[in-house]
């Protein structure tokens, strides 16, 4: 029988009572609020008719104080559909995003949280996370990156979990942080999240728990921490483009696991808006995780128990402003070289329409050869993601799955974001992380 606790949601002024979780934030100005604009456009303008997309732009939207009531009303109602009709389809951490969505502040949407009684089929699919892993040689049924959504989530919503177990599967050597021989800045910036939360809580006295758990966690998170700042590049970014916001957020309530030189918080900020200038958040989930911490905001700011605030004006949004996409000059055809790796290499050139994403050759291949080309994908909060080729499909129990890459080199992006470029050497490789 696991030891089990209950951890009440702990609001931010009790967190800021505490002088060792001081944050250091830096944060955009309001006169560069104009340089998130094409963020915001990415999310206003992106289609949201299928699987959990809608998700992380509700709570990041939410976070920041951004109301634009048409848009909101549509992504709520597919979250709502979410969450009558296909919730055994979710996976654990979909669905502690939709948690932390739905109860960003107090607002009518978070009673769906009650009513489909979420936490204690969030705490199941914890558990049977855990029971994975017992199983299988410490794999989960998804990542650590869900399963830090997981322990953030029932930390903030009143959840059961136990902390021995928290203490047992969060060590920093642990191999689900690792993608192969590379450290995951996102999922080590997540479980950063997550046990802050925990700490917070053992701390402030909602949970008894022996001093070795309390230090242990503190462990954790320092040396965590300490991998997110050795993948800091020389331009400010932390691990990639993608990675960086949610880095941002840890390094935001860690502050006193590392020196104030450490780490450059202006640098980080001017870089990644020098990247969105140059499009770089093209896919609508990327401009929601990097948001939050552009504005200074982290998951633990969520609290179901205060008002929601209003920074729309600020961006001179109107919940009817029309939106408009600029067409393309011209329909101009690009071609590329696509392959298919697994013990042997299948190749093929592929024309498509200029502006492509990855996932547009791997269609035009399939329809000129299905049983070379010939795959499957489902739908995830991040956009398409491929799972069998051939037939062979990934699998988390035995850590294999399909890289994308280009070059050579492999891709930061997924198959429906990344937009292929003429005479590219693309290339989808059964591998092994």
């Amino acid at each position: 029988m696991r030891q089990s606790h209950q951890l009440p949601l702990v609001g931010l002024l009790l967190f800021s009572f505490i002088p060792s979780q001081l944050c250091e934030i830096c944060e955009v100005s309001e006169e560069n609020y104009i340089r998130l604009k094409p963020l915001l456009n990415t999310m206003i303008q992106s289609n949201y008719n299928r699987g959990t997309r809608a998700v992380s732009v509700v709570l990041s939207l939410k976070l920041v104080g951004i109301q634009i009531q048409t848009l909101m009303q549509k992504m709520i109602q597919q979250i709502k559909y979410n969450v009558k009709s296909r919730l055994s389809d979710v996976s654990s951490g979909e669905l502690a995003l939709i948690i932390l969505a739905l109860g960003v502040c107090r607002n009518a949407e978070e009673n769906l949280i009650y009513d489909y009684h979420l936490i204690d089929k969030l705490e199941n699919k914890f558990q049977a996370e855990i029971e994975n892993m017992e199983a299988h040689n410490g794999t989960p049924l998804t990542n650590y990156y869900q399963l830090s959504l997981d322990v953030l989530a029932l930390c903030l919503f009143n959840g059961n979990y136990s902390t021995a177990e928290v203490v047992n599967h969060f060590t920093p050597e642990n191999k689900n942080y690792y993608f192969g021989s590379q450290f995951s800045v996102d999922t080590g910036a997540m479980a950063v999240l997550a046990l802050t939360c925990v700490k917070k809580s053992l701390i402030n006295g909602q949970v008894k728990a022996d001093e070795g758990s309390l230090k242990n966690i503190s462990i954790y998170t320092k040396s965590l921490v300490e991998k997110i700042l050795s993948e800091k590049k020389e331009n400010g970014l932390i691990g990639n483009t993608f990675s960086t916001g949610e880095a941002m957020q840890a390094l935001f309530v860690s502050s006193d696991y590392y020196n104030e030189n450490d780490w450059n918080c202006q640098q980080t900020l001017n870089t990644v808006l020098t990247e969105i200038s140059q499009g770089a958040f093209s896919n609508p989930n990327a401009a929601a995780q990097v948001l939050p911490a552009l504005m200074g905001k982290t998951f633990l700011d969520i609290n179901k128990d205060s008002s929601c605030v209003s920074a729309s004006g600020n961006f001179n949004i109107s919940a009817d402003e029309p939106i408009t996409v600029t067409p393309p000059d011209s329909q101009s055809y690009i071609s590329v070289n696509y392959s298919v790796r697994i013990n042997e290499t299948y190749f093929t050139n592929v024309t498509v329409l200029n502006g492509s994403v990855f996932l547009s050759v791997m269609e035009k291949a399939q329809k000129m050869n299905d049983t070379i080309f010939g795959f499957t994908m489902e739908e995830r909060s991040w956009g398409p993601y491929i799972t069998c080729i051939q037939g062979l499909c990934a699998n988390d129990n035995d850590r294999t799955y399909w890289e994308l890459l280009s070059g050579g080199k492999p891709l930061s992006q997924g198959a429906g974001s990344y937009v292929v470029r003429n005479g590219e050497n693309l290339e989808v490789r059964w591998s092994k992380y």
